[in-house]
């Protein structure tokens, strides 16, 4: 291989490299559930508590005629879809859906869990988890938005004390963010829980 060929052809594994890997926006359906595998401290807490790659979730609404992913990070916000797949581990992702969607959600639903999800636009990510509306962490969001609008629950809730916190870094990590006082019976959805839900089907891996 000559060393043009090459140069060009180590560009080009380059520039792909850095692009999510394709998505069929065809099969999404306003409503979907996104999950991916998050690369902070905080994740890495959650994969050695909760036993699953699964760290960070969001919901998949239409924003005019695009896809977008409305999220609880820091802070609650809609996020393209391409870039939240980025920035999960591999730019894996999963999309799940809750069984009978097209029977759930009317538009008349979907409109009004949109329409509260922007009213929360702006609060700031819930480090502690709690289960108070005055911060909010993802899971908690999406959980929120099902239950209110359908009374479906996806996911069991649990408590922190329901997990593994034996590890090194779960205990670091509570340590550094609530000191002596663990919250142990806060009531916590967890994103495994919500993943392994009996609601949801999976439409796209």
């Amino acid at each position: 291989m000559n060393l043009i060929l090459r140069f060009v052809l180590i560009i080009f594994l380059s520039a792909t490299s850095s692009f999510a890997k394709p998505i069929d926006i065809s099969k999404l359906e306003e409503g979907d559930i996104i999950f991916h595998e998050s690369k902070s401290e905080q994740a890495t807490a959650i994969k050695l508590a909760t036993k699953s790659r699964y760290t960070h979730v969001g919901m998949i609404f239409k924003y005019g005629d695009t896809f977008k992913v409305l999220e609880a990070i820091e802070p609650v916000k809609i996020t393209d879809i391409h870039k939240f797949i980025q920035r999960g581990s591999n730019k894996h992702f999963v999309i799940k859906r809750i069984q009978n969607s097209k029977l759930t959600l009317t538009p008349d639903t979907l409109q009004k869990m949109k329409d509260y999800g922007n009213s929360l636009l702006g609060k700031h990510y819930d480090l502690y988890f709690e289960w108070s509306d005055d911060r909010i962490y993802c899971t908690e969001l999406v959980w929120k938005l099902y239950d209110k609008f359908t009374g479906i629950k996806i996911g069991d809730l649990k408590t922190l004390k329901d997990f593994d916190l034996s590890s090194k870094q779960v205990q670091t990590l509570m340590k550094k963010r609530y000191g002596k006082n663990i919250p142990y019976a806060e009531p916590v959805i967890s994103p495994v829980d919500m993943f392994q839900s009996k609601e949801l089907i999976t439409v796209m891996e």
